[in-house]
């Protein structure tokens, strides 16, 4: 299984890929300017989604500080790879 960020076309989305499927876990997108992230829950829980953030990276921190691969069994020990894969054709 891995976890890593992936472009498109006006942000990065954070993938899951285990064997069998990938699944969107997070993500951030340019609006006017600035950043807006992301990060996947079962439910309703507003403070993992921020409006407004200066950079890309910051906004990626936040979405990674929330650990959302962490809500799937057996991701506990995972973490995301360094190289952003280009936008899926």
């Amino acid at each position: 299984m891995k976890i890593y960020w992936q472009e498109i076309r006006r942000g990065q989305r954070l993938v899951m890929d285990a064997d069998d499927h990938e699944e969107e876990i997070g993500g951030v997108r340019l609006n006017k300017g600035v950043y807006d992230a992301f990060a996947k829950t079962f439910g309703y829980d507003p403070g993992r989604a921020v409006k407004g953030i200066a950079t890309l990276e910051q906004a990626k921190e936040f979405v990674e500080s929330l650990r959302p691969w962490e809500l799937f069994e057996g991701t506990q020990d995972l973490t995301v790879e360094e190289e952003v894969r280009s936008e899926p054709t």
